[in-house]
């Protein structure tokens, strides 16, 4: 029998590069898998069906809820996001490292039912840099940039719930640190490290 896989949650505010750092990640480990969430949003120009997202509509979304067949599920900006039960534990019963990259919400509900899984928060380096970045992807409106900016000091407030932070100041660095982590080599980003929460205040205190 395999021995049982280990599930890595990684949460972070929009624009912190989370998805950029997740793909490159994968890349260089090809036995880790990653968990293709469902959600009611609408798929951008560049998503596709089964790879990025399972799109789905919200009232198929709701009988999945009430079918007990999420692991995780949250509201985000109004648009539904889950991760099916199912997905999850056929994987690490057959042994692979699977990836979660999901918000704080759903983080908080997966620490409650799989307590053992590795959870990691990626921060940006400043608030001006995660503003650029968002307005950099081109894919929101201005009124949905401000919104997420907005949310981003109620996201960020949830880092000391995570096992381990990454700061994405610089990309390789933080691609470096990642791979520490599932090396189990991540005392270096552990939440409790001197100077981060010092950074953190400085984030939160940013004007919106």
């Amino acid at each position: 029998m395999a021995n049982r896989g280990h599930l890595y949650v990684i949460a972070a505010p929009s624009g912190a590069g989370k998805t950029s750092l997740m793909r490159a990640l994968l890349e260089r480990r090809p036995d880790l898998s990653f968990s293709v969430s469902c959600t009611t949003r609408a798929a951008r120009s560049h998503e596709q069906e089964g790879r990025d997202y399972h799109f789905v509509s919200r009232t198929e979304f709701e009988r999945l809820i009430q079918a007990g067949a999420f692991i995780e599920h949250a509201d985000v900006f109004g648009n539904l996001y889950g991760t099916r039960r199912a997905t999850v534990e056929s994987a690490l019963a057959e042994g692979r490292d699977l990836i979660l990259e999901i918000d704080w919400q759903g983080a908080n509900q997966v620490r409650r039912r799989l307590p053992e899984a590795i959870q990691v928060f990626i921060l940006p380096p400043s608030r001006a840099e995660l503003e650029q970045r968002l307005r950099k992807r081109a894919t929101d409106s201005p009124a949905a940039i401000a919104r997420r900016l907005a949310e981003s000091v109620s996201e960020m407030s949830h880092w000391h719930e995570f096992d381990f932070v990454v700061v994405n100041r610089d990309f390789d660095q933080a691609l470096a640190e990642l791979e520490a982590i599932f090396d189990g080599r991540g005392e270096a980003s552990r939440r409790d490290r001197p100077g981060l929460a010092e950074l953190v205040n400085q984030l939160l205190e940013f004007p919106v």
